[in-house]
């Protein structure tokens, strides 16, 4: 069993993947059924040369005439024509069942991946996931495509030369097995120990995609703390780390290749040896002798293609190991939650810690009421993102409960929850298509009005009206690119679509200026009066406009109301505000929790 790392995605069992490649087999079963019938009699006609040839030797010897073998001869012309249309023909229904096969591979990777809880995502690192989908499927992807229906060509020729041998003269037969001890023990010691190297040369992969993804994404900060060294650092150590995994499996490789392919000489000189003493003795025809050699020697032809595609299957094995990891992954709660009564968010001595660090909330007890507008302000690693989370039901509380209408929000299925929850981050992602489609995946049945509705009350619609075809505007690389306000806008239009009771902002404004934050803010506001807006506030014009205002501080919940009566007691609020609306600045706290 692999030792599952905490924090990383688990890898499927070598069982788990034989179970797996036995579904996919049983889900298109006639088309592989197909290609085994076509490669057996692919091999069954490359049999008949060896054969003839055999009987071309012994009937030359015996005196026969110049026709019977011209016959022989056209015969085995015919058998090789027949064997390669064959095998062509098994070739092409093995790819298109190669294909079938990984597209639902790749169906089933994506409905796990959407399946998965946020919160394991984001432990695990974007980098294992991506390279899970990309890199991974890919390999796999291959194997079906060009390993897998060469495996079976060459296996069904392979065992029906061996069986051929042994019709010859089962002694001849004996010898050209024994010859093949030597393949035997390589192929074992190379399978003990690649399935291991692949794995974690793959792991290698995957943890250097996630720290030049993670550098990447968060350059800003790299720079704005002089992280810049230890960065270089920790990709040297991922990249060291990689390097070693292959050369690893390079010399698996060095070591297996060179020693079958010296072996491969070994069936014909044993079969060469004792089929000439055995003739001597008249015990077996020449004609015998130089059959059983050639069908050895054309043994080794699929035998060479068998074992070199070993390495590609060890590689496809591991990497579907990895991709087939994602079914013992945890998967977001089921279909059947109860259903909450009433929209009441109550969190109730709420504890938090993560998995490599301490306590990040240390028992927080809050009543947010349907149709509040709250705002929670506090210096940066306070706990006031980790809150927001526990509030979407991204994460759930280490103890204590976050409920809605009376039912733990992490417990709620997806559906409902978003339906419940939604949480707005700084993070935001314009997805390939048109600006139609970016916006439909919050509500598809949405009409041209409600987009463009959805679009005004964020400020979205001036800059989407200029754009060459409107809504219909591709976006992306291949189309008009966005900025990152342009991108959090269409984030915050997609939230007015999906419509939920709760709304819950973190940053959500941040990309954009001071100005167009307010609007954006004031526009969705006003867009979702009578709906709870949760707002994380690190500008405090967020606050002032709130109902109330939650002070977070070294993880407790150290004052609560409104903002006037804060202001008024003097304390930490006051003090952030005055620093704050004295000099006209941001107050110094543009950052979340500090995640370990």
């Amino acid at each position: 069993m692999t030792d599952r790392v905490p924090g990383r995605l688990p890898v499927a069992e070598p069982a788990d993947v034989r179970r797996a490649a036995l579904r996919l087999i049983r889900a298109d079963r006639r088309a592989f059924a197909a290609v085994l019938a076509l490669n057996a009699l692919a091999a069954v006609a490359g049999l008949a040369g060896p054969w003839l040839l055999g009987r071309i030797v012994d009937h030359v010897r015996a005196g026969g005439g110049v026709g019977a073998v011209d016959r022989m001869a056209l015969a085995i012309l015919v058998c090789a024509l027949t064997q390669l249309l064959l095998a062509r023909w098994a070739r092409y229904v093995g790819h298109r069942f190669g294909e079938r096969t990984l597209g639902r591979v790749r169906e089933q990777f994506v409905a796990r991946a959407l399946s998965l809880p946020a919160s394991v995502v984001e432990r695990a690192g974007t980098g294992d996931l991506t390279t899970r989908g990309t890199a991974d499927v890919a390999t796999v992807g291959t194997t079906l495509r060009d390993v897998g229906p060469e495996l079976l060509v060459c296996g069904t020729e392979a065992l029906f030369v061996l069986v051929a041998v042994f019709v010859l003269d089962p002694l001849l037969g004996v010898v050209g097995v024994l010859a093949l001890t030597p393949i035997w023990f390589a192929l074992r010691w190379y399978l003990r120990r690649a399935r291991d190297g692949y794995l974690a040369e793959g792991a290698a992969t995957s943890e250097v995609a996630e720290v030049l993804a993670a550098t990447a994404s968060g350059a800003r900060t790299v720079e704005a703390f002089r992280l810049a060294g230890r960065r270089i650092a920790a990709s040297r150590d991922a990249l060291e780390t990689a390097r070693r995994s292959r050369l690893y499996t390079l010399f698996l490789r060095s070591v297996f290749f060179p020693v079958v392919e010296v072996s491969y000489i070994l069936p014909v000189a044993g079969v060469l040896l004792v089929g000439g003493v055995l003739h001597g003795r008249g015990s077996v025809s020449l004609g015998a002798v130089v059959a059983a050699a050639l069908y050895l020697r054309q043994f080794t032809e699929p035998l060479d293609r068998i074992l070199m595609r070993v390495e590609q299957l060890q590689s496809g094995g591991a990497s579907f190991a990895r991709v087939e990891g994602l079914a013992r992954a945890p998967e977001a709660v089921p279909g059947g939650s109860p259903e909450p009564a009433g929209d009441r968010i109550d969190v109730t001595g709420a504890r938090y810690a993560y998995e490599r660090g301490g306590e990040v909330l240390r028992g927080v007890d809050l009543t947010v009421r349907p149709g509040e507008r709250l705002a929670v302000v506090g210096p940066s690693g306070a706990g006031k993102t980790t809150l927001s989370r526990l509030l979407a039901g991204v994460d759930a509380p280490t103890a204590g409960s976050v409920t809605v209408g009376g039912v733990p929000v992490a417990g709620l299925e997806p559906e409902r929850l978003r339906r419940q929850v939604v949480l707005v981050t700084q993070e935001h992602h314009v997805f390939l298509g048109t600006v139609r489609d970016n916006l439909r995946i919050a509500e598809p049945d949405a009409t041209e009005e409600q987009l463009w509705s959805a679009l005004a009350a964020v400020g979205a619609d001036a800059w989407v009206r200029e754009l060459p075809t409107g809504l219909d505007t591709v976006l992306g690389t291949a189309g008009h690119r966005t900025d990152g306000s342009q991108a959090q806008q269409l984030a915050l239009a997609r939230v007015v679509l999906a419509d939920p009771h709760t709304l819950i902002l973190d940053e959500a404004t941040a990309l954009l200026d001071p100005a167009t934050a307010r609007h954006t803010e004031r526009a969705l506001a006003a867009v979702l009066r009578g709906r709870t807006v949760i707002a994380i506030a690190h500008r405090l014009h967020t606050a002032h406009d709130a109902d109330r205002v939650a002070v977070m501080e070294d993880g407790r919940l150290t004052e609560l109301g409104t903002h006037d009566d804060l202001v008024a007691s003097g304390w930490a609020y006051a003090a952030l505000w005055h620093t704050w609306h004295g000099n006209g600045a941001t107050p110094p706290d543009e950052g979340g929790d500090a995640v370990p």
